[in-house]
């Protein structure tokens, strides 16, 4: 496996690491710390992606993602047809933005059919990868931890994520690899060489140990369990070279000064990323 830290030009503030900050605090936060890209969130960029995108580039930043698309497993057809058109509007938002990543949350069974909510999800990208083809835009399903099964997400390990993009073009569709919901996984590592050139962004946070809250207990790398550095090796095997988001959700996190937030994650991303 390779060793030392990530170059700095490669890490990404994802926006809900901020998730109590503006986008303009955030924005202006990242260029007074030099780091280079944003991960940006729907309902982070104002409803007006274009404003928004000339605020990033205006800044020196680039769009790293926009999350999130995804949650189409509903109980009725009206439904899903719904979910597909928010979808599409996602898509739009990315390409204005000027990411070519959009980051799919699968969403959860609509009953205790987990097979059938699969289905739904392939059916899903179906209906809107022509759209992100058109927009030049590329589909990225991040599997979830299965913790978050039952509310966010039946898509909960890599392997099911790789089954789901094979079904299309992989310069359409691929994944996204977060540590947080996939480093218990002893399929891993042979997974992350399966999706190869499919994954298309990769998230670091740590699991600290004992875990404070399912979804609000994200620590900063380097407070918990998870060999970052390790999976960060193999997903460059794999052919990824592209951003490396922090993504934390932590009311801790989220209530610290910026600036020094900031510091704290370029030390973090430095020492075990």
């Amino acid at each position: 496996m390779h060793s030392g830290s990530a170059p700095l030009n490669r890490l990404s503030l994802n926006q809900i690491t901020t998730e109590r900050r503006t986008l303009q605090e955030t924005v202006e936060a990242c260029a007074r710390s030099e780091i280079q890209w944003l991960g940006t969130w729907r309902h982070k960029i104002q409803h007006d992606p274009a404003s928004s995108a000339r605020m990033i580039h205006d800044a020196g930043l680039r769009v790293s993602s926009l999350c999130r698309g995804g949650f189409f497993p509903a109980a009725t057809a009206a439904e899903r047809k719904k979910r597909i058109d928010d979808n599409l509007r996602a898509i739009d938002e990315a390409a204005a933005l000027g990411t070519d990543v959009l980051v799919l949350v699968c969403g959860p069974a609509p009953d205790r059919d987990l097979a059938a909510a699969r289905e739904m999800v392939s059916h899903g990208i179906g209906e809107i990868v022509s759209h992100a083809k058109e927009c030049g835009v590329r589909l990225g399903i991040e599997p979830l931890h299965p913790m978050f099964a039952a509310e966010r997400s039946v898509v909960v390990t890599l392997a099911q994520a790789n089954e789901i993009a094979q079904q299309f073009a992989p310069e359409n569709v691929g994944v996204v690899v977060d540590v947080f919901h996939v480093w218990w996984d002893p399929q891993v590592y042979s997974e992350i060489q399966r999706a190869g050139t499919r994954i298309v962004g990769f998230h670091v946070s740590d699991w600290i140990v004992p875990l404070p809250d399912l979804l609000m207990g994200r620590g900063l790398m380097g407070q918990g369990v998870i060999e970052i550095r390790e999976l960060r090796a193999a997903v460059e095997d794999a052919g990824y070279h592209g951003p490396i988001e922090v993504e934390i959700f932590n009311e801790n996190v989220w209530n610290s000064p910026l600036n020094e937030l900031l510091g704290e994650i370029k030390r973090g991303y430095l020492e075990s990323v």
